[in-house]
């Protein structure tokens, strides 16, 4: 399963510069979200390989950036649905079909008021659910010479993957303080977790991915947002922090137009790099977050899907325009992740976009 001739000291190396403040000569590509699905079955894998196969997932990633020539860092992903779920003992089925996204829980850790007070932490980290996958995969890159990139459940995320989306908003104004107990239990297991790889790597190896799609506004309220999401969020990047990792990659996912002047108060490192869909303009997000962060997408991955190649590569001029004013550099990215049947010729755009103003 080796890339013949490869050499991995090409990748990821116009991001480390980004990193390290450096000026590149041109804005940085990213062909997909967090997860890997196009990757994969684009060397004719199993797309499922994508969450539970770090070998493959790793040995796809590197040919798919060698083949378009992009800036990626080879990463996994169980899913931000399904990763808390799992590691505190429920149930997740793995995708099938062809239009499967991501894994998804089928019995939550929690699924009543009386199972809260009994929630404990796990006992063995590394064996934690997709624990064993995630240092596999840190394994693969540190020996690679690449940064150590390991998915972290935000917060809202951890909660909602503890007894489901629903009964969670549901607690949020009814019971808050049961709300607030998941919170805690996720944030805890979120701050081991990142503790664990800066113990096992090199600190200023490792770059965490974080992600709260469900603090979108088509979600929550600004005032949940600032009583439930923004505390624990803020606790869980300032530990990152603390435990010597420098940058915070955070995806602020969906409609978080009013959620932005709070995700403005949380420290993403020196520099972050915060990324988002296409529902937020890249003129706010240069404005608010371009002095110390990366700033990063915005491509909706449904025109990339389905749309036609010439409007795609417009949408990308129009982002890379946008793009360059950020102070500490610039992605281009789909907003999202992407299924793993996207045209190649249509992601392509995105790396012509990027060329073409070079």
């Amino acid at each position: 399963m080796s890339l013949i001739g490869f050499d991995s000291s090409d990748i990821g190396i116009n991001f480390r510069r980004l990193l390290k403040g450096e000026k590149i000569s041109r804005p940085l590509v990213w062909l997909y979200g967090a997860v890997p699905s196009f990757a994969v079955q684009n060397v004719g894998y199993e797309p499922v390989a994508a969450y539970n196969d770090p070998k493959k997932a790793f040995d796809a990633q590197l040919k798919t950036i060698t083949m378009f020539g992009t800036d990626s860092i080879p990463r996994l992903a169980v899913g931000g649905a399904s990763d808390v779920t799992w590691a505190f003992g429920g149930e997740i089925k793995w995708p099938t079909g062809e239009y499967d996204m991501a894994p998804v829980a089928t019995r939550y850790p929690v699924s009543s008021e009386e199972d809260v007070p009994s929630l404990r932490m796990p006992t063995e980290m590394d064996g934690a659910g997709p624990m064993p996958l995630y240092l596999e995969m840190a394994r693969l890159q540190h020996s690679h010479g690449l940064p150590v990139f390991p998915f972290i459940t935000s917060p809202i995320e951890g909660a909602r993957s503890l007894c489901g989306p629903e009964l969670l908003l549901r607690w949020m104004i009814k019971s808050p303080d049961l709300a607030h107990r998941l919170l805690r239990v996720s944030t805890d297991y979120s701050v081991a977790v990142v503790e664990r790889f800066a113990n096992l790597f090199p600190p200023e190896e490792v770059l965490i991915y974080v992600a709260a799609p469900t603090a979108s506004n088509h979600m929550i309220s600004p005032k949940l947002f600032e009583a439930f999401v923004m505390p624990y969020q803020k606790e869980l990047h300032e530990k990152t922090l603390d435990a010597g990792i420098r940058h915070i990659y955070c995806h602020i996912c969906g409609e978080q137009n009013q959620n932005l002047p709070h995700w403005q108060d949380i420290p993403m490192g020196d520099p972050g790099i915060v990324s988002f869909g296409h529902e937020v303009d890249l003129d706010d997000a240069v404005r608010l977050f371009g002095q110390t962060s990366v700033v990063a997408g915005n491509i909706e991955p449904a025109l990339i899907h389905l749309g036609d190649p010439e409007e795609i590569y417009r949408r990308c001029r129009e982002a890379v325009e946008k793009g360059e004013r950020a102070d500490r550099g610039y992605i281009l990215m789909p907003g999202c992740g992407i299924p793993p049947n996207v045209p190649p010729y249509n992601l392509y755009m995105l790396k012509k976009a990027v060329m073409d103003v070079s």
